[in-house]
């Protein structure tokens, strides 16, 4: 029992520490714009993750490309237009606006508008019925008392 819980957790550490990305960096300045970078583009596989919390192989090489490019001296600029080109606006996990991104940004807005317009007609409808009903109700009302009174009399 004992030897196949070793190497259970054997296994399971061996895993966690591939999972983990190593980097050395010739100063800091360049480990928070790896940091900041990696926080900023997107997993293209995973879509709702950054590279830097992705696990998927696609984003350990672009993590990786990123550290190399970066050792190599190119400026925060110079990686995401490169990624950019590469890549498309989709890859970065804010893209900016532009023509091309004007529905991502604009997108929930004009939805939000066009449910709030659903919205207040249903209640100005239902508000409109219930004032008709409201209104043929006391015109049976009046009818029974006139009919009422002709009977009285």
């Amino acid at each position: 029992m004992k030897p196949s819980l070793l190497i259970l957790v054997l296994i399971l550490s061996s895993a966690a520490a591939q999972a983990i990305d190593s980097r050395q960096f010739a100063n800091p300045e360049q480990q928070a714009v790896y940091e900041t970078l990696t926080s900023e583009l997107r997993c293209l596989v995973c879509q709702n993750q950054t590279i830097a919390d992705s696990n998927a192989e696609l984003a350990a090489d672009l993590r990786r490309q990123v550290y190399e490019m970066l050792q190599q001296g190119k400026s925060r600029d110079d990686i995401v237009q490169f990624m950019t080109d590469r890549y498309g606006d989709f890859v970065l996990y804010k893209p900016p606006f532009k023509a091309k991104t004007g529905l991502l940004w604009l997108g929930p807005v004009v939805f939000l508008l066009l449910g709030l317009i659903a919205v207040l007609l249903v209640v100005r409808r239902k508000k409109q019925a219930a004032a008709q009903e409201n209104g043929q109700a006391e015109k049976l009302a009046k009818i029974r008392r006139l009919l009422d009174e002709g009977e009285v009399s």
